[in-house]
């Protein structure tokens, strides 16, 4: 071969080389640009279970907010008010400007704080409620159903259950200045969502609140959350403070708060909690080794240093609050205590019932049954229908003194 031809056929396979390497470029760039626009046309994310990992996924679920400033939580209509509790200090600035912050509601009065049109889910209730707190009573009812699934005096179920302020942070529930209830549980519903709130005081309440949800596509498999409050005051001797009990269904148990007053002088939390599922009878099949076993701390809660009570707050349990005798009325050690199964859900089929003891110490290093005043508020998923809640106790078994 000729050198000339040579040179020739070098050239060519060069030229066509170069071209096909300017055309795979060419697909890449189609590639990295097209990709991600396509996948953001085609996002089947419902919205749903929201965690850092997943806080970069795009949906098209729908944010909305209920507000004293937008009581229906519709589009483009927040902000609009002309009449409400702010209008007087607006009077120079007019709409939009604070109008209506907050809702007044009477004496023996239940105001809907919201009522909503699914499928979607409520992801982040914000609220401050004036007045007595075990007199001011939260349901919320889902799927139009008559009975509420959740049913419970708003602090308790805040985990602030004692009407004076304690800070609480954990991922389910934060309290904070100066009264600022927040709670993170993922309510879904398939078809309508409704919360009220309900005044048994005799004086007028003040409620500041926002419903913050999203419309979108529930999946099968999603339950219902669901809330109960029970009181023991005083606990009768040798029983168990009874946190749950009834329930039938499919589910699974994932918190409790307990606002527990001690009657007697000593230890008091020896208690077991014992779980009762799916047919036990006398046993349960889940059994605790003691009371602040349970709040996932122990040896009485003491600070080894200081040898008191130590409050503590953490993501899934805590013991935020701790009243201490005032050395005048307030006689009693008061605690306030939460446990979040969020990481570790106690899982049932066909029904449920969760007991607690209370145990001290008496004489010759044996165990006191404790007669002492324990509130608590369990809170669960569940299918629907559930099983009917027992009445909730009138306002002066409610009453904190």
């Amino acid at each position: 071969m000729k050198p000339g031809n040579l040179m020739s056929i070098y050239r060519r396979a060069g030229q066509f080389r170069s071209a096909a390497i300017a055309g795979l470029c060419a697909a890449l760039v189609l590639l990295t640009t097209a990709l991600p626009n396509a996948g953001a046309q085609s996002s089947d994310f419902n919205g749903l279970g929201m965690n850092m990992g997943n806080l970069s996924r795009l949906s098209r679920a729908k944010t909305r907010s209920i507000s004293p400033e937008n009581f229906s939580g519709e589009k483009g209509k927040g902000g609009m008010a002309t009449e409400g509790t702010g209008k007087n200090a607006a009077r120079d600035l007019g709409q939009g400007w604070k109008v209506s912050p907050s809702v007044q509601i009477k004496a023996g009065q239940t105001f809907e704080i919201a009522s909503i049109k699914g499928p979607g889910a409520i992801q982040h209730i914000w609220m401050t409620p004036t007045g007595n707190n075990r007199c001011n009573i939260i349901r919320m009812y889902w799927d139009g159903e008559k009975e509420p699934s959740v049913e419970c005096p708003v602090g308790d179920f805040f985990a602030c259950g004692w009407n004076k302020f304690a800070q609480v942070s954990s991922l389910a529930v934060n309290v904070n200045p100066g009264s600022g209830f927040n709670c993170y549980w993922e309510m879904p519903f398939r078809k309508s969502a409704r919360i009220t709130m309900e005044n048994i005081d005799t004086r007028e309440m003040t409620l500041y609140y926002q419903v913050d949800y999203t419309l979108t596509e529930i999946p099968a498999d999603a339950a219902y959350f669901h809330a109960q409050f029970r009181r023991s005051n005083p606990l009768q001797y040798k029983t168990d403070h009874v946190i749950l009990d009834g329930v039938k269904g499919w589910g699974q148990f994932v918190g409790c708060y307990m606002a527990w007053g001690v009657n007697n002088t000593g230890w008091w939390g020896e208690g077991e909690i014992k779980f009762f599922m799916d047919g036990d009878k006398e046993f349960p099949t889940i059994c605790g080794t003691g009371t602040e076993d349970y709040f996932c701390g122990s040896y009485c809660f003491i600070n080894p240093d200081t040898n008191q009570y130590q409050e503590y707050n953490t993501p899934y349990a805590g013991m935020p609050q701790v009243i201490k005798p005032d050395g005048k009325y307030q006689s009693q050690t008061r605690f306030g205590l939460y446990r979040w199964h969020i990481m570790d859900p106690v899982r049932f089929e066909k029904d449920l019932k969760v007991t607690m003891q209370a145990l001290g110490w008496r004489s010759g290093g044996r165990y006191l049954p404790l007669q002492d005043d324990i509130s608590s508020t369990a809170f669960w998923y569940q299918t629907e229908p559930h099983a009917p809640f027992p009445p909730l106790p009138d306002k002066d078994t409610l009453e904190i003194i």
